[in-house]
């Protein structure tokens, strides 16, 4: 007979904590609305991705060694009735203006050697009055290696530095066997400047870093690996080129490539170019 009553009891309490837990729920809901917020039901997705090798260390150190070259070229002035437009363009009407056109816009694209191969030089013919490669300091009093093909028909130099300062360079010497030339800057304080690394430590499949200007873009860098050594492309009698298959392209010449302790292995020279660009191989 006592039973029914706690039966009663405990169904009464259940009813009472369900309505007290609707009551809180409403509550919770009736804020969200309030406040115009909606309760977060997951965190924005993030992976944890492994950790890989980067080049920035090197990239941050050795960036202030390296600038752009300007080159004024030597220009010899030439009529401005097109008279020195080649055979190929003799039936033209005798028109200045349009011989003059021809003259300007017929091309002067770099020298193409064989096999499509492409030195970064101003062509071969009449040069630009403005020409662009890259370089870099050997020593702290201002002493810096570009391409000979760079400067080899230059008048005067200006060197921009990685703050975008330029400088006044000289031409202190060339060397056309190996397509090296040394210029020289006057400035205040000391220059950072970059080491060499020992050739016989240069092994195919080592990462590299090229550093330099292409195009006239300014400081730009490009990795890769060393791709294949003793490579000889006819450029001269010394030739013993690295191929690297970093991007390089005009403008880049004379600039540096690095290993991963900021030490010069080569200095880009020439790209295997049968469309005209870079192809991903390039020969330091």
């Amino acid at each position: 007979m006592n039973i029914a009553p706690n039966s009663h009891s405990r169904t009464r309490k259940r009813l009472m904590a369900a309505a007290a837990s609707v009551a809180i729920a409403g509550a919770i809901g009736f804020g969200a609305v309030a406040t115009g917020t909606a309760p977060v039901l997951a965190e924005a997705v993030r992976v944890e991705a492994p950790q890989v090798p980067s080049f920035a260390d090197v990239v941050e150190r050795v960036s202030p060694a390296v600038v752009s070259v300007r080159v004024k070229a030597k220009i010899e002035s030439t009529a401005d009735d097109g008279s020195d437009l080649p055979d190929a363009f003799d039936n033209l009407p005798d028109d200045p203006q349009l011989r003059r056109f021809f003259r300007e816009f017929r091309g002067f694209g770099d020298q193409d050697g064989r096999d499509g191969m492409r030195r970064f030089g101003r062509g071969d013919r009449q040069p630009r009055p403005v020409a662009q490669g890259s370089g870099f300091f050997i020593s702290e009093d201002g002493y810096l290696v570009t391409n000979n093909h760079v400067v080899g028909e230059g008048s005067s130099f200006t060197v921009v530095m990685y703050d975008g300062k330029e400088l006044d360079a000289k031409l202190v010497g060339t060397d056309p066997r190996t397509d090296l030339a040394v210029l020289k800057v006057e400035g205040d304080g000391k220059f950072t400047y970059v080491d060499f690394a020992d050739d016989s430590k240069v092994r195919v499949g080592d990462w590299v870093v090229a550093v330099g200007n292409p195009f006239g873009l300014g400081g730009t860098v490009t990795a890769g690996i060393v791709s294949a050594r003793g490579r000889d492309i006819g450029a001269g009698p010394y030739d013993d080129f690295i191929q690297i298959d970093a991007s390089v392209n005009r403008g880049n010449s004379g600039g540096p490539t690095f290993n991963l302790n900021g030490q010069v292995v080569g200095i880009n020279t020439a790209i295997f170019s049968p469309s005209g660009g870079s192809v991903g191989i390039a020969f330091d």
